[in-house]
């Protein structure tokens, strides 16, 4: 799994060689100054290097070939404290392949009254250089951040922080490997998609592994193994059943999907109901603890929500909200009292949970399976976002709504699962049209922790069409602005 703290954003100072060596001291003595202050401040959630002040052609393509080639370096952070001319940055840019932010701060906070001369002006041209650094990034179309206030503001320093999550998810997902334990739910079409695509576009490979071999794993671990797993759950959860063969059983498969991830050097698993060759259960709360430990998940064979929940994991990595697996259920549709209600047959992520999880075992009516174990709990309250990312047919869409979570206003006592209501956002009815004019899926990633500037980010660097459905999103804005990006992406 990804650690955030061992990942390593460059800061690059851009300067040149008509200042003199007195002022290129000065620019990197700053440049180093401002890297620590800022790598120290906990917005930041990975390290930040100082890695030079850049003054020629030369030195801005031996840098960039750098980071292209160290794997600890997931993003640059470029800041032009004096003039650096755009040209000498056009071969090193050119071939950049990690994600790119332009840092247009200055080091003083204010313009000092007394004492600004032409030295002063010399030194402290952060202005005239972030017009000529941007002017190449715009010649050049690059995709970049471009983050704009003082390097001590908090404001900026968040969304600095929050640029270095989504630049860490973009590192996370060209490594990222799912594996399919069986093919999708027959005959559902938003499951499916180009994974040749998918791989190119973003770097997912999307594999399949019988379910007969995941069987044959489940029956070779040991008692001695499921006994510590549930151990594990009684430390974590309550235990609301006298059916222990259920959660024992459950601790195999998740032993079992745990060491073919391993394996594979999977970060993310599908499976679907109607694929249990060989098992007694479907997996529930195996799958709902492999999420809590930063695994994703797709029921149905939902391969690009699996992707999506763990990059989202892995990018908010310490915040706290949690993110899980979720699916759209049903509707409260009484007037001025509107509600989703979203929950799965089993497995929902308890980093999500209000309330302390329980253990229960009821039968499932569907799969064919014996009763199976899982965690059944109230979401909590809080903004959150519901994510979807879906196939279009030559690209891929990732679509992103804002929601208000509740606690549920009813205690729904026959419904054992997992669940957790919200409020769409602009309004219920507005907010569903639009979801559904784009295309939105009914399986989502429900998380409290990322925000829609890091996915939008994500998504740039991804080089994905991104929609926000947001509050002051109207339907017709919405159709307007897909038939704009229906062209625009047909040229691309």
């Amino acid at each position: 799994m990804l650690n955030l703290k061992e990942q390593e954003i460059w800061f690059v100072v851009g300067s040149q060689l008509l200042y003199g060596p007195k002022v290129l001291d000065i620019v990197a003595a700053r440049g180093k100054e401002m890297a620590a202050y800022l790598d120290a401040n906990e917005a930041i959630p990975c390290k930040f290097v100082y890695k030079g002040t850049i003054k020629s052609n030369d030195e801005v393509s031996a840098i960039i070939r750098e980071a292209n080639y160290d794997e600890k370096c997931i993003g640059i952070v470029t800041w032009c404290h004096t003039f650096s001319p755009s040209k000498m940055w056009i071969n090193g840019l050119t071939h950049l392949q990690k994600p790119f932010c332009h840092f247009a701060t200055q080091y003083n906070v204010e313009i000092p009254n007394d004492e600004i001369d032409m030295d002063f002006m010399n030194l402290n041209q952060a202005a005239h250089g972030d017009r000529e650094h941007g002017f190449i990034g715009a010649r050049m179309r690059l995709h970049r951040k471009v983050i704009v206030g003082h390097w001590k503001d908090e404001n900026v320093i968040k969304e600095l922080g929050a640029w270095m999550r989504a630049a860490a998810a973009f590192s996370f997902s060209q490594r990222l490997s799912i594996v399919r334990f069986g093919d999708n739910m027959r005959e559902v079409a938003v499951t499916e998609g180009d994974k040749v695509e998918a791989q190119i576009k973003l770097g997912w490979q999307v594999n399949t592994w019988p379910v007969g071999e995941l069987a044959a794993v489940i029956e070779k671990v040991t008692d001695e193994e499921v006994e510590a797993k549930v151990s594990e759950y009684k430390a974590a959860y309550d235990i609301h059943t006298d059916d222990l063969h259920a959660v024992y059983y459950q601790a195999r498969e998740e032993i079992a999907m745990e060491r073919i991830l391993e394996r594979e050097h999977a970060s993310a698993y599908t499976n679907t109901f109607q694929d249990l060759w060989g098992m007694e259960e479907l997996p529930g709360l195996a799958s709902q603890h492999l999420m809590a430990k930063g695994y994703g998940y797709g029921a149905e064979g939902d391969w690009k929500t699996a992707a999506m929940l763990c990059i989202i994991k892995a990018m908010t990595q310490g915040l706290g909200g949690g993110s899980s697996f979720m699916e759209d259920y049903t509707y409260h549709y009484e007037k001025g009292n509107e509600y989703s209600l979203g929950a799965h047959m089993l497995e929902v992520c308890p980093s999500i949970a209000g309330t302390k999880p329980r253990i229960e075992v009821h039968p499932l009516g569907i799969g064919g399976k014996e009763s199976p174990a899982r965690l059944v709990f109230e979401g909590h309250a809080g903004k959150a976002l519901a994510v979807s990312m879906i196939d279009m047919g030559g690209r891929l869409r990732l679509i992103v709504q804002d929601v208000e979570c509740v606690k549920p206003v009813m205690e729904m006592p026959n419904l054992p699962v997992a669940r957790v209501m919200w409020k769409i956002k602009p309004d219920f009815r507005e907010g569903i049209r639009q979801w559904i004019v784009a295309g939105g899926a009914h399986h989502t990633v429900l998380t409290y922790d990322a925000t829609v500037e890091m996915l939008a980010d994500w998504a740039e660097m991804m080089d994905i069409e991104f929609v926000h459905l947001s509050e002051s999103l109207t339907t017709e804005e919405l159709k307007k602005e897909l038939r704009v990006n229906d062209l625009l992406w047909k040229l691309s």
